[in-house]
This record gives C-alpha cells, sequence and structure tokens, in this order.
C-alpha cells in the first residue's frame, strides 16, 4: 500500500464513483441555495440542483477554511501517511491557497510527515482528469515528489474547453455584459472557452447555435490533442447528459477516442456555469 495518499477537492468533479475506483480521497466544498445554510457540495443531489437553477434561483459558493484543511488531513498523518493535495485553480477560488496554508502550518506540526500541495490551475474535470493521472502514476510506484514533479509540470498541457448554454449564468458571475447576454441568447451566441495558464476563463471564440458550439469543441480538440486515440477523455455537462453524448460520438469519429469518462459538473462549478454547461478535457500541446 502506497505510504502517501492523494487529496483533491470536490470542484474536481469526481463522482464518489470515481474517487472509489482511482483511490482519491476528496475535501467537500459547500454551495449555499438561494439563501439557505450553506451545504456540502457531496450531500446534494445533483439533478435536483440543476432544476434549481432552471427556476432562476440563484447558488452561491463561499470560501473554505483552513481549519477544514487541516481537520482532513490530520487523520492521515497521524496514520503515518504523507498527503499530496491537488488543488482548484487559484485563479478562480482561494480554495487552494486555503490548503496551502493549512500544509505549511501542519507540515511544522508533523516535521516527520509530507503535506506537499499543487496548484492544478484545473477547474471541473480537467482538475479531475489531471488526479487521475496523477492516481494512475502513483499505482504504477511513483513516489509523492516524482507525481507532484509530474503534475507540476504536465498541468499546462490539461486542455479545458467549455461551452454554456444560457448566458445568464456567465452574466451573472461577471462573465459576459447584460447587453451581450441578452443579444447572445436572441440570436443564439455561443462563447467558447478555455482555462488559460494562470487558471482564468476566458473566451476564445464564438458559436452561432447549440450544436456548432459542440462540434467547435472537437474541432479545437483536434487542433491541440497529443496522440487523442490514445487518451483518456473527459466531459462534463450541466445536466445535459445527450448533448455529452453527442460531443463523445463526435470525438470519436474523428479522432478515433475510446476512452471516457462522461459526468455532471458538480455544483460547486456548476452554481457559477449553470444548466447546459459542456466542458471537454484532455491532454494537448497547449491550453
Amino acid at each position: 500500500m502506497s505510504s502517501y495518499v492523494i487529496v483533491t477537492d470536490s470542484s474536481s468533479d469526481l463522482s464518489p464513483e470515481l474517487l472509489e475506483r482511482y483511490n482519491v480521497l476528496s475535501i467537500p466544498l459547500a454551495v449555499t441555495m438561494d439563501g439557505m445554510e450553506p451545504v456540502p457540495n457531496d450531500e446534494i443531489d445533483t439533478k435536483e440542483f440543476y432544476a434549481f437553477l432552471r427556476s432562476k434561483k440563484g447558488a452561491k459558493t463561499s470560501a473554505v477554511a483552513i481549519e477544514t484543511f487541516k481537520d482532513f488531513f490530520k487523520p492521515y498523518l497521524d496514520e503515518g501517511k504523507d498527503i499530496l493535495y491537488l488543488g482548484f485553480s487559484s485563479g478562480l477560488s482561494s480554495t487552494y491557497n486555503a490548503g496551502f496554508v493549512a500544509a505549511k502550518e501542519l507540515s511544522e506540526e508533523y516535521p516527520d510527515r509530507t503535506v506537499a500541495t499543487v496548484d492544478t490551475l484545473c477547474a471541473s474535470l480537467g482538475q479531475g482528469l489531471l488526479v487521475y493521472h496523477a492516481a494512475k502514476r502513483r499505482d504504477e510506484g511513483a513516489s509523492l515528489e516524482e507525481v507532484r514533479t509530474w503534475v507540476e509540470e504536465n498541468k499546462l498541457n490539461l486542455v479545458h474547453l467549455f461551452t454554456v448554454d444560457d448566458l445568464f449564468f456567465l452574466k451573472r458571475g461577471g462573465r459576459v455584459s447584460a447587453v451581450t447576454a441578452v443579444a447572445g441568447s436572441a440570436l443564439g451566441i455561443k462563447p467558447i472557452m478555455h482555462v488559460d495558464n494562470d487558471g482564468h476563463l476566458i473566451k476564445i471564440g464564438i458559436k452561432r447555435g447549440r450544436r456548432a458550439s459542440l462540434d467547435g469543441l472537437c474541432s479545437r480538440m483536434k487542433e491541440l490533442a497529443f496522440d487523442p486515440a490514445n487518451q483518456m477523455v473527459f466531459i462534463s455537462h450541466g445536466d445535459c447528459e445527450e448533448d455529452a453524448k453527442y460531443l463523445a460520438d463526435r470525438i470519436r469519429q474523428t479522432m478515433g477516442v475510446q476512452n471516457f469518462v462522461i459526468d455532471f459538473v458538480g455544483p460547486v462549478i456548476g452554481a457559477h456555469s449553470g444548466p447546459g454547461t459542456m466542458a471537454l478535457f484532455f491532454l494537448g500541446k497547449e491550453r
């Protein structure tokens, strides 16, 4: 058994089944729905969450406390385990910084243990895919430091491509203006976005119509992907599974990809991106 554990947080959108399959631990982040008390991400029914958002009710996330990380890490350190935490992009959230500070403080409390952190500069199943690659290397016998180094050296090759079906949520989060949201919705304009090298969500193009936006994600992958037929590709969706299956079929037909994970954009990310979000993740020559 490995002498260290890999920990992420629930912004990775790895389901309980995937976390168990990859032997990864996840710190649940909280979501506040329409003014109610914050609820841990893993206690929210995702289908019900998207129905809630479609009613135009609001959901938001809040900063996680340093003590939350320390309380999560300590039992494993007490067992004699080292920890590698792969955290949510610092360009989108303060989550990673809280984990980093917790790790620094615990390293002083447990001088014989290693508590290492990586700012993945990733989000959703992009973060999840990087965690998958880390877990795979751990299971092949790589040390904590070897895995940490691989993640640092390869995280800017983890391509994130997004589109949304409803500009309302990007407007509310300040990603597009009210005028753009109204005009874009009327004209069926769909943005193509990515997460850049600083971990920020950036618009890189537009398409007119939903199907064109999905095909645009596929085309962009064809331009960027390393040896796509032999990759594991992750797709996350905001309760639009049929569109996710369409995108996977297009990628399969175009590039011969056989290995996919398709799952929900979880409530932590979905609170900001909304229903109808489609996100595609793979390794490529650049973000």
